[in-house]
């Protein structure tokens, strides 16, 4: 049986009406193994099951009847019981660490499929936090749910088993057991609403608390610059105490809850060895059976108690399951069908007026740098940025019925993002390639064809060479080569190791100007038919930025190209530019003979003296 690791495929992406569906469906996934554990269950219980009667026989059977050979018999059962308890256990122990990481690695799985299919949406649907607490812990909630699942399935059979057998000693005391169980198990009831409310604000300011730590990390250069470390770092504080307060609470209920099983299995016991001990005053009960009574009633502590168990973990398990379902079922706006971007296309766009010409090096120049970025964006079929809209609501010191209006609205918001993002990606998308509106083509053609490298671009853990050439697809001659252009052999020659140092997480231990050097070497790498850069030199020096500015051209050559900027050292290397002024193309040719239009020398020689600052 392969079953790791999982086979997760992209498309394979279910709809799950409720949390209660998604774990259904995440044990029917794992039914065979599911299965496998409970039986295992049952054998590691079995000596427990089995001692009680085994050891009231010998005791009536050879202990009162001095009879050896019926002690040693029983005994010897009862060894043999014992040892198969124990590799049953050994062997359920290792199928329950083998189902936990399937379940681990199959929801990270899909949250990154997930991530990928919406793409810049993401943030558009859910938290950044949310998607790093469905990928952390409530990926590893979902392997205690299949784990106490099968325990108490497994829990379930040995006390029925039990209850078998103590029918076929005193049908009297088992009617009792049967009886009373449920009863005493309902008692529970009450306080499992409580705890779901609980664990469920737990969760989401848990969630709030990793965006807000996201947040921090991915802006800690600014806050730096800016003094807001103070700030930030007292919101940081205020939120970590709610999730503390919450966990508290959280444990609080948990706390009631085993309070609750001890004393339903205290109860049980109590009432089984008062009724036994009747029994055996009455004659109808020998000395070897009530032994065995008292160790079926000390041996039910255990199954009532997995059932307790079973409740807490299942609710922990719904309210991840509500979170994950949420993220898993986002859909992106957009269809993935339509047709092929032929190589190298002409772009036009309706709103700018701006058109792309193939196998050419075209600068975007604007007096707003948010409306050539803008451009950029309609060219690679991206939504709009949501930057400039208000935040969403703080819920500091809100409770009860105003945190959950509070939550309600929040969530409203992001659905009725959701349907006007569904709503500008059905419409025609005002930008044509070789005559075909955007919306018509293919996404994944597209997404082949226009390759966007913006600011926004992020460099991830690993080594430099998966750092510059995450497909792994490049020979080792083509990756040094958009290294040079982009002018980052400081970088490996920096990193021990060369090709196999190490690159940490969004750069860090690199300066500003090294990450974008590194991301400009990743995007010439894709080797893209028509590449689209904003900003690329933003972050470097002046002298770093001659240097780039015609390697870049060099290495682009005779293949369509885009770079939204404003210096006038990649300005120089262009074969054309477009000025635009409030996102309308209203000049367009070499640099040299732009520079006699003033509103473009003006902008041009503001990017001079940004260069110099």
């Amino acid at each position: 049986m392969r079953d790791f690791p999982p086979e997760v495929s992209a498309g394979d992406t279910p709809v799950w009406r409720s949390p209660l569906s998604f774990l259904t469906w995440l044990v029917r996934g794992q039914a065979g193994l599911v299965t496998l554990m409970t039986l295992l269950v049952v054998a590691w219980q079995l000596p427990n099951v089995l001692s009680p009667m085994l050891l009231g026989k010998a005791i009536d059977a050879g202990m009162i009847a001095r009879d050896p050979l019926a002690t040693a018999g029983w005994a010897g059962l009862l060894l043999v019981a014992i040892l198969f308890g124990a590799a049953g256990g050994i062997l359920q122990h290792t199928l329950v660490v083998r189902s936990w990481v399937i379940a681990l690695y199959e929801t990270q799985k899909r949250v990154g499929h997930t991530s990928g299919r919406l793409g810049h949406t993401l943030s558009r649907r859910v938290p950044t936090g949310e998607v790093l607490s469905v990928a952390s812990s409530d990926a590893d909630t979902f392997g205690a749910t299949l784990e106490v699942a099968a325990r108490a399935i497994g829990a379930a059979l040995s006390f029925v088993l039990v209850c078998g057998l103590m029918l076929m000693t005193s049908p009297k005391l088992a009617v009792v057991v049967i009886v009373m169980s449920p009863l005493l198990l309902a008692a529970s009831t009450p306080v499992l609403r409580p705890l779901s409310a609980a664990q469920r604000a737990e969760r989401t300011q848990n969630s709030e608390l990793t965006s807000l730590a996201t947040d921090i990390v991915a802006g800690l250069r600014i806050l730096r610059g800016i003094g807001g470390e103070t700030t930030f770092g007292a919101n940081y504080a205020r939120q970590s105490q709610k999730v503390r307060f919450l966990g508290v609470r959280v444990g609080s209920w948990q706390g009631v809850v085993e309070a609750i099983s001890v004393l339903v299995s205290g109860a049980l016991l109590v009432t089984l060895v008062y009724l036994g001990t009747h029994e055996l005053a009455e004659g109808r009960l020998s000395v070897g059976q009530l032994i065995s009574f008292v160790g079926y009633a000390l041996y039910m502590l255990w199954p009532l108690q997995t059932f307790f168990d079973f409740a807490q973990k299942w609710i922990a398990g719904l309210v991840a399951a509500g979170k994950t379902s949420a993220l898993l079922g986002a859909m992106p706006p957009w269809s993935r069908g339509g047709s092929e971007v032929a190589a190298s296309p002409r772009l036009v766009d309706e709103a700018s007026g701006v058109a792309v010409e193939p196998g050419r090096f075209l600068a975007v120049v604007s007096a707003d740098p948010d409306a050539s970025a803008a451009l950029v964006d309609r060219l690679g079929r991206y939504l709009p940025s949501l930057a400039g809209q208000a935040p969403e609501d703080d819920e500091e010191g809100l409770k009860g019925r105003a945190l959950r209006r509070a939550r309600s609205e929040k969530a409203a918001r992001r659905a009725a993002q959701a349907r006007r993002d569904a709503a500008a990606a059905d419409r025609p998308w005002g930008v044509t390639a070789d005559g075909v509106d955007l919306n018509a083509v293919a996404l994944d053609s597209l997404r082949e064809r226009v390759v966007v490298s913006d600011t926004s671009s992020m460099l991830f853990a690993g080594t430099l060479q998966e750092a510059v050439d995450p497909w792994g697809r490049a020979s080792r001659e083509e990756a040094e080569a958009a290294l040079v252009t982009a002018c980052a052999e400081d970088v490996f020659d920096a990193l021990p190791g060369g090709w196999q140092g190490s690159v940490d997480e969004k750069g860090r231990g690199l300066s500003g100007g090294q990450r974008q050097r590194l991301i400009l070497a990743r995007a010439l790498l894709a080797d893209a038919d028509v590449l689209c850069l904003v900003e690329p030199t933003s972050a470097v020096d002046a002298h770093t930025e001659a240097r780039i500015a015609p390697r870049l051209a060099d290495h682009r050559r005779g293949r369509t190209t885009v770079v939204t900027t404003a210096s006038p050292l990649v300005l120089h290397q262009v074969d054309e530019v477009a000025f635009l002024i409030d996102g309308v193309q209203v000049a367009r040719g070499p640099h040299t003979a732009l520079l006699s239009n003033p509103d473009y020398r003006r902008v041009v020689a503001r990017g001079m003296e940004e260069a110099d600052d």
